[in-house]
C-alpha cells in the first residue's frame, strides 16, 4: 500500500469522484463504468461517485455520510471554477476534513488515452488534430487545456490547436477555418471531454472529419484518479515531515 494511501489517523480515505454532473444518460453510466474500473485498480477500497450538480447523488449529500477520512477527486480535466470555487465550498460546508486532489489534467496519462483515442478513429499522418475542450472563463483552465495540446503535439509529432465548445479562443469554428486553410485534407479533433453529453455534442457537430469518443472509462484515466488520490492523502504528511 504506498504511503500516501493512509491518512495521519491510520485510516485509508475513501475516494469520493466528484463529477460535474450531466443531463445524459448514456454520460451517466460512462462515468459510472469509470467509477467501475477505478474500483477494480484497487479492490477493497471503497470508491463513491457524486456531482456537483444535475445528476445525482449530489456531492454536498455524499460526503457527510462517508465514514473516516475522505479524499475527493475532481472528474474534471482542467482548473476553472469548479475546481477553485465550487468544490472548495462544498467541501468547506459539508465535509471540511477532506482532502481535495488536484483535476485531472494536464498529465501524461491523459495523452496516451487522447493518443489511443486518435488511432481507433482513424487518425492519418497527414490530418491536422484540433484539441477540443469545453471551454471556460477562467484563463488557468484555458492554459491547462493548452498545456494539455501541447503535450499530444509532442506525443504525436505535429502542431495541436487547443479549441473550445463554449468560452474560450479560438473557439472551435475559429480553430476549423484555421486549420482548413492549410495543407490538410482532414482535421480531426481529439475530444478532451471525460463523457458524453453537451459539450461531445458541440465537437461532433462542428464539422470535422473525425471526432474521437470522449476519454470515459479509459483505464490510464483510472490511473490518474489514484495518482490524483495518493498525492491528495501524502500532502498533509509532507507538510508535517
Amino acid at each position: 500500500m504506498p504511503a500516501a494511501a493512509r491518512s495521519r489517523s491510520g485510516g485509508v480515505p475513501t475516494l469520493v469522484l466528484a463529477a460535474h454532473g450531466t443531463r445524459s444518460a448514456a454520460g451517466e453510466r460512462t462515468l459510472a463504468e469509470l467509477a467501475a474500473v477505478i474500483r477494480r485498480q484497487r479492490p477493497g477500497r471503497r470508491v463513491e461517485l457524486a456531482y456537483l450538480e444535475i445528476s445525482r447523488p449530489l456531492l454536498r449529500d455524499v460526503l457527510p455520510v462517508v465514514p473516516g477520512p475522505v479524499v475527493v477527486v475532481p472528474l474534471l480535466l482542467a482548473g476553472g471554477y469548479h475546481v477553485h470555487v465550487d468544490l472548495p465550498a462544498v467541501l468547506a460546508g459539508h465535509r471540511p476534513d477532506a482532502l481535495m486532489a488536484a483535476p485531472l489534467g494536464p498529465h501524461g496519462l491523459l495523452t496516451s488515452a487522447l493518443t489511443r483515442r486518435l488511432g481507433r478513429a482513424g487518425l492519418r499522418r497527414t490530418d491536422a488534430v484540433i484539441l477540443g475542450a469545453a471551454g471556460s472563463s477562467d484563463p488557468s483552465a484555458l492554459a491547462d487545456v493548452r498545456a494539455a495540446a501541447h503535450r499530444l503535439a509532442v506525443r504525436l509529432g505535429r502542431p495541436v490547436t487547443a479549441a473550445f465548445a463554449s468560452a474560450g479562443t479560438p473557439t472551435l469554428a475559429e480553430a476549423l477555418e484555421r486549420v482548413r486553410s492549410g495543407p490538410a485534407r482532414r482535421v480531426a479533433v481529439a475530444s478532451y471531454v471525460l463523457a458524453p453529453g453537451f459539450f461531445h455534442g458541440r465537437l461532433l457537430a462542428a464539422g470535422a472529419d473525425l471526432v474521437t469518443d470522449p476519454l470515459g472509462a479509459d483505464p490510464d484515466v483510472a490511473s490518474l484518479v489514484w495518482s490524483r488520490y495518493d498525492e491528495a492523502a501524502l500532502a498533509p504528511r509532507a507538510a508535517t515531515a
